[in-house]
Parts: C-alpha cells; structure tokens; sequence
C-alpha cells in the first residue's frame, strides 16, 4: 500500500516536462500496490516547492497538474541541470481520500517541509496536540501532517538558537526521535534546494543510482563509494518504495535499513545511523556509515504485460515456469548416492536445530495462511513434528506462546507484511528460531529471520496473489522433504513426490487448458451473489484459496468450508439456487467427499465438482452437476493443481463483471500497514 517515488537529476540538463513525466511513470509502477489519491512536488522558477495533489488514479493528477500549468506562467520546456523531485500514491488509513488528505503533505503555506510517507505514525494525536500549543494549524486528518510540521519546528528552534549549520539530515534525525509507529519517508524543503532526505522504519524503501557515463559493462562489478560519493559525475538517483519503479533506470540498488537515514546532495548519498539513545539539547552531528549496494534480479520483462491484457492473468499462465524457477538447483535426482533429496542452501546448517523442535509454527496473513494450511499435512507427516498454524494478527492480540524450543516459519509474498513482521518480533524476543518464506530477496522478513528460503516466483504485481501461492506451496513441501530427509521409513515416499515436483510443471500447463472452459463457467456465475467452497484434508485450503480469489478480485460473497463441518451449519445455505463448488479430487479423502456429494445433491444444490481426470462418473451423481477435471499429482501437490481452474475462474468472473481485476476495490498488495 501507499507508493513513494523520488527523482533526483546531476549535472545533466533536464527539462521540467521531463521531470514530471519520470515522477509520473514512476508512480504508474507503483499503481498496483492499491490506491485512491495521489500527488507530486516539483520545484517552481524562484517560489520553492510547488505541490499537486488529486483524489482518484495518476491519471486524474497527470490532467490536473497540466491543465493547472497552462494557467500559470510556468515553463514546462526549462531545463534543470539538478533538481529533486517527489511523489506518492495514497492508500487512505487516516481521513478519507481527498486532495487535503493526499501527500506531498506540508508543513505551512509556503511548503518549507514536505514529506511523502508510507505507514502510519501511532502517536501523531500527541504530536499534533502539541504541534497546535505551539501555534501550527492543521487542514488535513491525515497522521503525516504532524511530520513536516515537526520538521520546520525542528528547523525553527535550531535557528533561534544560532545554529545556522544545521543540516537536512540533522532536521530528519530529530524529527524520528518523536515518532512512534511504521514509516518510510522522503523530505523535500526550500531550505536544502536539491536535497533530498529519506528514512524508515518497518516500510520498504530503496536508493536506486544510475551513473550516466557508465560503460554498459560493468554489469555486477561497480565501486559501491563511487556510486554513493558526490564525485561531480553526471547521475540520476531514485527512491522508490519498490523495486518495480527502478528496474526499467538501474539496477544498482541501496536497500535502505530500519533506522538508516539517506541524505541525497550534490549528487552523492550519506548514510546515518539512527540512534534512539543520543539525546541532548542539540542536534546530533553522527558519523556516516559505509553500506554496499545490491544489484536487482529482476528484469523490466517481469513488470510488463507481455501479450497478456491482465498482470493476475499473465502470472496465472507463468505458473509452469515460476515453479520450474522455484525448483532449480534444489532438486536432486541421480548422480550421487542419495539419488533423489533436496537441498535448501538457506536451511542446510539449521535443519539439526529444527529437528530437535517441540513444534513448529508457520505464520503468515490472508494467501500466505492458505498456502501454509496446504503444506501441514505433508510437514507433519514427514517431520513427526506438530505443526500449528497462525494468523499473525490473532496471534499477537493474544500474545499466544512461543517457546525457545519452537521453529516459528514466517510466510510473506513481500517479506515486509506489517502483521508477519511484527509476529517476527515477537517470536525473536521469545528465543524461537526464525526461518523465512518470501518472494523478495533484501526484505524485512529475509534480513531479519535466521535462516529461510526464496521462493524465486519472479516479480508478483497482480494484487491477488497466484504464482507465489503455488511456489509458496512447493517450497514448503520441500522444505518438508529436507527435515524428513534422515527417516528411512519414508524414503520411498519422499522419492515420489520428487518424482511428482519434477512433473508438476507439465501438470500445470495440461490444467492451464481449462481457461476457456472456466470463461464458460464464469459466465453461467456473472449474475451470482454468492459461491460456496467445499473441501477437506490437502484441500481445504483449496477451497480457503480460491473463495479468497473470487472474494477479493470479482467482488462476490464467497466462503471457503471445510467439508467435515458441512452437516454443523453450512448446510442450511444448501438449495437449488447457491452455486457450490467440491473439490473431490483423488486422495484419502475421496470418498468422504462423495459422501458430501451425495448429501447435497439431495438437497438439490448446485453442484460444480472439481474431480480427477476419468472420476466424472464417480462423482456426479445422475448427470446432474458440472464437472472440472484435472490431472492426478502426488496428494500433497495436489492443491498446486486445484487451485489454477478456481483461479482462472476469479479472474474471468471479474472480467465479465466490469471490475479492475489487478487493482481490487479497497486492497492493496503489500499490507505495511496495521
């Protein structure tokens, strides 16, 4: 949620049209993390910081700030040979979505401080309060007008104290020491022309920096202090909240760390530490810290559509090769004396610890919760381990227990989920060891748990999660496999769901095939309130999963059941009206499920079976249901399969009503937020 981007130009000659139209396109990357207002800030000839902020998409703010332009003096064609500019997609937590609301937020008419800010400051009412006693009004409800009001205060009493020489990054280390909660921010002020100055703490935030005279190949060898250093080269520097708005400028990258403070100036970046103990009647002068830049795996292919109309399509039909992709280099079969194992480089030197745990514990939110729900059965099978599931937030509102002797598994698709990373906390505070499951390499999640696995899906833009759940699944079922690698009794079982891992991705371009019929299918449901999810064993979360697509991209009531609880409630929904979908697919299972069948058809529901290919006759009952078929795989593979028609099924229902599939109302991608 919330997008942030920065663009910073050095002795190379930008028009302001220029300028503008990056700002833009930065923020059209940074659209599908969900959105309801935006706004940009752009200096003006001699009156500082000009500000545009609009409610609704980028589109309604690019119009705005044009047609405003043209009834101003302002030139678009003069050129900057430096100049920083910032901009910012709103997700509203705090006022509803408006212009007063949007970011840039400022600290006074004449914008001596602006910010843009992702998160949510917790204490901003005690701020705010005493922000007024010192004679500042306010005029949005938004929690991150009290930061650039705290900036210029800062700013003010250093000046009445004599302290000319108080620089940007001093202004910005001070204003942290008051805020409580979860940012990431980026200062812009007519005091510090050129400047900029971000921070975070708990958001995703990165420094991108493009040397404009770099030969094309230097590829992964570079000189991280001559990136950094204000060394006259010509460059171009970008902030961004995600990886996404830099990779099509450069790929050199600074994750910026928890407490870290960037000052960007004379084309070079500082880095301070924050240090919450320093307190004093001045400002603190700390000492710069040295950092190494990273360089982005991602291609500019993964961010566009391709051939595809759609991100959530194109990332449902690149599921046979983000598994082949997740798998690579961690299969082995032949060629040693263990013929068929797996082998987690990240995991190898704690597996030992992780054998010896009372439990383990997989937390995670929403699609994460669903891909680890399918994974349970296989991880407590081969570990002999319990195995208990959390959702992050229940778990810190009861501040359930969590022993030394716990391996506690974190999942996140961003490896920076605001619940997930607080459950972390929690769970390193409690002397639990610490494994992570993201799709992003330098996240939150990845740097701050012990030891943990990538999923390597490849960049996930579409909101609705679809290949990271498939890989999340096939991760975990590996990682099942590594700590049930020293049982020989299961031996012969783990072979076959190698066998079945290495198959999975013709598995899933046979079951890819049913698209049209699922177009189909979804036009017989268009008019539909409602959608009924029935499964059981390696399957509820099939059924959890796909009601949570059609729930969050269609817009249309779904509930996920699981089947053993029908005849304790659900069933009372049960008539000949209510579309229900049964996931009835050959495992140890099937013939409760043909039970379940049976009573509802009975009670004249209707019936659309999800079964494996040449069981159509076992599992409708007189002809009188819709039946999917699809292919068998290893039981604890199977909800990988499962999934993909109910997929495409959200998908195309979503189409067919109108909605915005890759943007659903009111969500965002990355939750950072509480």
């Amino acid at each position: 949620m919330c997008g942030i981007f920065a663009y910073l130009n050095y002795n190379v000659s930008r028009e302001r049209r220029y300028i503008l139209e990056m700002l833009f396109n930065g923020l059209r990357r940074l659209e599908y993390r969900g959105y309801d207002s935006a706004g940009i800030s752009i200096d003006s000839d001699e009156h500082g910081p000009l500000v545009f902020r609009q409610e609704g998409n980028i589109e309604s703010l690019v119009k705005s700030v044009y047609q405003e332009v043209a009834t101003t003096d302002l030139n678009l064609e003069e050129s900057f040979s430096i100049h920083a500019g910032i901009a910012h997609t709103r997700w509203a937590t705090h006022g509803e979505p408006a212009p007063r609301n949007s970011h840039p937020q400022t600290s006074d008419p004449g914008n001596e401080f602006l910010v843009v800010h992702n998160g949510v400051v917790t204490n901003y009412e005690v701020l705010k309060e005493s922000l007024v006693r010192h004679g500042f009004t306010f005029q949005s409800d938004t929690d991150t007008e009290v930061i650039p009001k705290l900036a210029k205060f800062v700013f003010d009493n250093a000046n009445e104290e004599g302290d000319k020489r108080v620089t940007f990054s001093q202004v910005v280390l001070e204003v942290m020491r008051h805020l409580e909660g979860a940012y990431a921010l980026i200062f812009k002020s007519r005091h510090y022309p050129n400047e900029l100055v971000a921070c975070k703490r708990g958001s995703p935030l990165l420094l991108g920096v493009k040397e404009l005279n770099e030969k094309a190949s230097t590829g992964a060898c570079f000189n991280d202090a001559k990136f950094l250093s204000s060394n006259g080269q010509p460059k171009e520097l970008f902030l961004s909240s995600d990886a996404s708005a830099l990779v099509e400028h450069t790929k050199k990258v600074l994750v910026i760390e928890d407490g870290e403070v960037v000052h960007v100036k004379d084309g070079g970046a500082t880095i301070f530490k924050f240090d919450p103990a320093k307190r004093g009647g001045t400002l603190t002068r700390p000492a710069s810290v040295e950092r190494a830049l990273s360089v982005l795996e991602m291609e500019v292919e993964q961010i566009n559509k391709g051939k595809y109309e759609h991100y959530m399509q194109k990332e449902i039909h690149e599921q046979p090769d983000s598994l082949t992709t997740t798998m690579r280099g961690r299969l082995i079969r032949g060629g040693s004396c263990k013929a068929k194992s797996v082998l987690l480089g990240g995991l190898k030197d704690h597996l030992k610890t992780i054998r010896r745990s009372r439990r383990i514990v997989f937390i995670g939110c929403g699609t994460s919760y669903n891909a680890a729900l399918a994974a349970r059965p296989i991880l407590e099978e081969l570990s002999g381990i319990p195995v208990t599931l959390e959702i992050a937030s229940d778990l810190l509102d009861r501040q359930g227990p969590i022993y030394r002797e716990d391996t506690t598994v974190f999942v996140s698709q961003s490896g920076e989920t605001a619940d997930t990373l607080q459950a972390l906390e929690y769970a390193l505070e409690n002397g639990a060891l610490c494994v992570g499951i993201t799709n992003t390499v330098g996240s939150a999640i990845a740097r701050t748990t012990h030891c943990g696995v990538h999923i390597n899906a490849g960049c996930e833009i579409g909101v609705a999660s679809t290949k990271a759940y498939t890989s999340q699944i096939v991760v975990m079922a590996m990682l099942a496999l590594a700590i049930g690698d020293d049982t020989i009794s299961s031996q012969t079982r783990r072979e076959a769901i190698i066998d079945g891992l290495f198959d999975l991705p013709s598995k899933l371009k046979e079951v890819l095939k049913l698209d049209e019929e699922m177009k189909d299918l979804a036009r017989l449901l268009i008019a539909e309130q409602s959608l009924l999810v029935f499964g059981r064993g390696y399957n509820y979360a099939t059924a959890l999963e796909g009601a949570l697509k059609v729930k969050e991209v269609a817009l249309m009531h779904s509930e996920g059941i699981l089947a053993g609880e029908m005849k304790h409630g659900p069933l009372a929904l049960v008539d000949e009206t209510l579309p229900i979908v049964v996931v009835a697919t050959r495992d140890a299972c099937f013939s409760k499920q043909q039970s379940v069948i049976h009573q509802l058809h009975a009670r004249k529901g209707r019936l659309i079976v999800m079964c494996t290919k040449g069981d159509a006759a076992s599992v409708c009952v007189g002809g009188s249901c819709r039946v999917i078929e699809v292919p068998q795989v290893e039981d604890c593979l199977q909800p990988v399969i499962n999934i993909v028609p109910l997929q495409l099924l959200a998908y195309h229902l979503t189409v067919l009503r109108g909605h915005n599939v890759d943007q659903p109302r009111n969500l965002a991608k990355s939750v950072t937020t509480q």
